[in-house]
């Protein structure tokens, strides 16, 4: 990886405070200045935090002194240029185009490679696929469909919100789409066949455009308000139902992400038996996966069985396997993993929003090009 260094710490020191918050704590300071080299380069006069506070105790026991961000102006803090602008103002690249490739090997000498100006060849395989980013910031973009194995959840049907973020250890998803993973496998205990006929049947009569919540709330699983059918997942909604319980709560989540699924098989299936088949096998693949929420140890034994999982990005499949999105870690003789997956809600208006960390850019190779911009995603190597 590289170096930063600032040259002469605090060498001018404005007095304006600032804060950060990040998804794992915040920090503020004050507003600094100085030069900071970059592997061969000298970025001048960059402006940057010096953080006098840090508040949550992962930010205490790292081990680095500084984070290095690379998002958009749009979101600095105290609007200060971001190091990157100032790397192209000052002509230091050739290109607007800046690339990250990370080692997953944890036995291996080269933890990863960035390259500030283009991208280095040898570590990715074939042409990257790009997409265009949709709103600065973060580096957003439009993410298609989420698949488990090689079946379609259809929660990304319409497109999802994601950004790519080299600073997010795993791959996280908001409740509603992470939820996914686990939520079938707590419908067993409420008579999955008799619920996924019942979805089946109110979809097939009606028609593709009926509401998840309204399917639900025929089949009596989630509860009607007068004004809205009530379940704090799917919609969103803020005010909650006081007398629900957990479980039905949970129920009535699980319900409307079942009537998604049928809904959008029924598109594409004329036999309501292969649904039901559909279905069954679907909750079998989702059984299998670790959960998102909840136990994050994953029995390394378990691997061979699990099923891939795919994000659609500009119409391709990225496919990521068991052995790719479980981390493995070595803690003395022995060898732990933890699943790759997390929940994580990014709050309007920024999000909800799919965070792609180290986890998929372990697999894939990222470019981002502030010139056109587009992120690209090539096989690393």
């Amino acid at each position: 990886m590289f170096l930063a260094t600032l040259m002469n710490l605090s060498q001018y020191n404005t007095g304006e405070s600032c804060e950060i918050k990040y998804g794992s704590g915040s920090i503020s300071g004050v507003l600094g200045q100085d030069n900071v080299e970059l592997g061969d380069l000298l970025v001048e006069d960059q402006v940057f935090i010096e953080a006098t506070r840090e508040g949550s105790i992962s930010l205490l026991v790292s081990k680095f002194d500084g984070i290095l961000g690379l998002g958009f102006q749009e979101m600095s803090a105290g609007d200060a240029v971001p190091v990157w602008y100032n790397m192209v103002q000052q002509r230091l690249v050739k290109e607007e185009v800046f690339s990250f490739w990370l080692n997953r090997d944890p036995n291996a000498l080269e933890g990863g490679e960035l390259v500030f100006g283009g991208s280095d060849p040898k570590h990715f395989k074939g042409n990257h696929t790009y997409v265009p980013v949709i709103q600065k910031g973060y580096w957003q973009f439009n993410m298609g469909d989420f698949l488990i194995g090689n079946l379609s959840t259809g929660v990304c049907e319409g497109g999802c919100g994601a950004i790519v973020d080299s600073g997010t250890s795993l791959l996280a998803g908001p409740t509603v789409s992470t939820c996914l993973l686990q939520l079938f496998r707590e419908m067993l205990t409420f008579s999955l066949p008799g619920l996924v006929h019942g979805a089946i049947v109110i979809v097939d009569d009606y028609s593709d455009q009926v509401k998840p919540d309204q399917v639900c709330s025929q089949l009596g699983v989630c509860m009607f308000n007068g004004a809205q059918y009530v379940s704090s997942q799917i919609e969103q909604v803020v005010k909650e139902n006081e007398g629900a319980s957990v479980n039905n709560d949970l129920l009535c989540t699980a319900c409307e992400l079942l009537v998604i699924w049928v809904r959008n098989q029924l598109k594409h299936k004329e036999i309501k038996d292969a649904v039901l088949n559909y279905v069954s096998e679907a909750s079998f693949l989702c059984e299998s996966l670790p959960s998102p929420s909840g136990e994050s140890i994953v029995d390394c034994n378990s691997l061979p069985t699990m099923p891939n999982v795919s994000l659609t990005i500009g119409e391709k499949l990225f496919i990521l396997t068991p052995e790719q999105y479980v981390v493995k870690i070595e803690e003395g003789i022995k060898e732990i993993c933890i699943s790759g997956f997390m929940v994580f809600d990014v709050p309007p208006p920024q999000g909800p929003l799919w965070v792609l960390g180290d986890v998929f850019m372990g697999v894939y190779h990222t470019v981002f090009d502030s010139g056109n911009l587009q992120l690209g995603f090539a096989e690393a190597a």
